[in-house]
């Protein structure tokens, strides 16, 4: 027998015997606890949160940014017009020189003049049109400048528009894909996981919030709010049952931060439009002090916010498939409160506290 047929024979004994062996089985791979699926699910909510902020900041910041090209671009209008004007009247001024062009000076003028008056009066003249000249000219390297400049700020303006369009675009897809993996999970669960699930989130918040509770964290929650706490208070309680949708600012969805700062231009005070945003620049309060109309802010990246209405509640929009509810103020580990109105309230903003 040739070798080659000594080789494929071997082969064929090797493969006759891996078809006749038995299968060693796949083990399957343990179910996981509902304790497992909540805290699987809470950390990609977390996650898709936590990339909604970031495109939030990033559209406030591409809005700023194409208001800033619109004015440069208007800057730059006026400016070629102004150019236009200046290169206009340094025409008629070089005509005009060419024109009475002369061989002698102003002062042989003056002393070869039958009239010294006359001449003494002409020379005023001249004396004006140089130095209307010169103004036009001094104007038209001006204008040229300005415009160079403001070309060159607009270039600028418009290639961070484009950088801020694309990052924008990558946040987009990053919250999308947060949100299908959150899909996915949900899809591999039975109704009574579903349930179970339910149930122990709903134990754990309130767990969570009779522990504040008698921490005494919360104080005796007394205070009243004011004019302007009350009509934010006031238009969040009037969109509950409003979906939750990840960048939306109402008046039909809202994501959390959306509802929050919606609510506070509603009652005729600007905020932050971003949780983190309104973390960093609005004045601080201890949990012992909140009034009604306070924001709430949750997990250590600042990544959530809710409004105080008192009596230990908060109205939010809680996570996507969610609609905007009152709820306990435990129901996420909350990093602090902040509040809006009142005497400095509002850090500047070129300020992060």
């Amino acid at each position: 027998m040739s070798g080659v047929l000594v080789r494929l024979a071997c082969t064929a004994a090797v493969a006759a015997q891996a078809v006749l062996a038995p299968v060693p089985a796949v083990a399957e791979p343990a179910p996981r606890s509902v304790s497992q699926l909540l805290t699987d699910l809470q950390r990609l909510y977390r996650q898709a949160e936590q990339a909604t902020e970031t495109y939030n900041a990033t559209a406030e910041r591409l809005t700023r940014q194409q208001a800033e090209v619109a004015r440069l671009d208007g800057e730059l209008a006026r400016a070629r017009l102004a150019l236009q004007g200046s290169r206009t009247d340094a025409g008629r001024l070089a005509r005009q020189q060419y024109q009475g062009s002369s061989d002698f000076s102003a002062y042989l003028r003056l002393l070869l003049a039958r009239d010294p008056q006359h001449a003494l009066d002409e020379g005023h003249v001249i004396g004006r049109l140089a130095r209307e000249r010169a103004e036009t000219m001094t104007r038209l390297t001006g204008a040229e400048r300005k415009r160079d400049d403001l070309a060159r700020a607009a270039r600028r303006a418009l290639d961070a528009r484009l950088t801020l369009a694309g990052r924008q675009r990558k946040q987009r897809d990053d919250v999308r894909a947060r949100l299908a993996d959150v899909e996915r999970l949900l899809a591999t669960l039975t109704p009574e996981q579903l349930g179970a699930v339910a149930g122990l989130e709903r134990n754990s918040v309130a767990e969570a919030q009779r522990g504040l509770t008698a921490s005494g964290a919360l104080g005796n929650d007394d205070r009243p709010p004011t004019r302007g706490g009350d009509r934010a208070v006031r238009y969040a309680l009037g969109q509950v049952g409003k979906p939750y949708r990840w960048g939306a600012q109402g008046p039909e969805s809202f994501d959390c931060s959306g509802l929050t700062s919606r609510a506070w231009q509603q009652a005729g005070t600007p905020i932050p439009r971003t949780s983190q945003e309104q973390w960093a620049r609005l004045k601080r309060v201890p949990l012992r002090e909140l009034r009604p109309g306070d924001l709430v802010v949750y997990f250590p990246e600042a990544t959530h916010v809710a409004m105080y209405v008192g009596d230990g509640e908060v109205v939010q929009a809680p996570r996507p498939g969610e609609k905007v509810e009152v709820s306990p103020l435990a129901s996420y580990p909350v990093l602090g409160a902040v509040r809006p109105d009142g005497p400095a309230a509002q850090a500047p903003a070129t300020e992060a506290r």
